[in-house]
């Protein structure tokens, strides 16, 4: 069975540990390693789509890093108890004309008794911003 530590129910430390180690997944912007943290039938909403399962996990992430180009994402607990987390983030990036974003918001997050994560739930909102008021940098 597969696993991703740290496992639930979480207390302080490992609810920080487990938001951070999402944060550096996610700034690899490697699909095939993100989607292995998630349940094979995860559930998502990711502002208006509804993605259902660890391959549409995996499409979506693709398509996602097409067009947002140099992705910085900083992410922070809000929030937990037993197998659940609220987390709020920010993150960076350009679109395809060259237009820097900055994108705020907060997932939801329900793990299995594995680690995996089952539900992920996000509100986003995008901001166009000049690239010197970027709070990023590589």
């Amino acid at each position: 069975m597969e696993q991703k530590l740290p496992l639930p129910p979480f207390n302080e430390e490992t609810a920080k540990q487990k938001v951070q180690l999402a944060e550096d997944a996610w700034n690899t912007r490697d699909p095939e390693k993100i989607c292995l943290a998630y349940t094979i039938d995860t559930e998502w909403r990711n502002r208006t789509e509804f993605i259902h399962g660890r391959e549409q996990v995996k499409a979506f992430l693709k398509r996602k890093w097409e067009k947002e180009l140099n992705y910085k994402l900083k992410k922070e607990l809000w929030g937990f108890r037993e197998n659940r987390m609220a987390v709020l983030f920010e993150y960076e990036y350009q679109d395809l004309k060259g237009q820097w974003f900055r994108a705020y918001g907060n997932e939801n997050w329900e793990f299995d008794q594995n680690g995996l994560m089952a539900k992920r739930y996000a509100s986003i909102n995008d901001l166009a911003i000049d690239e010197h008021n970027r709070k990023f940098h590589y």
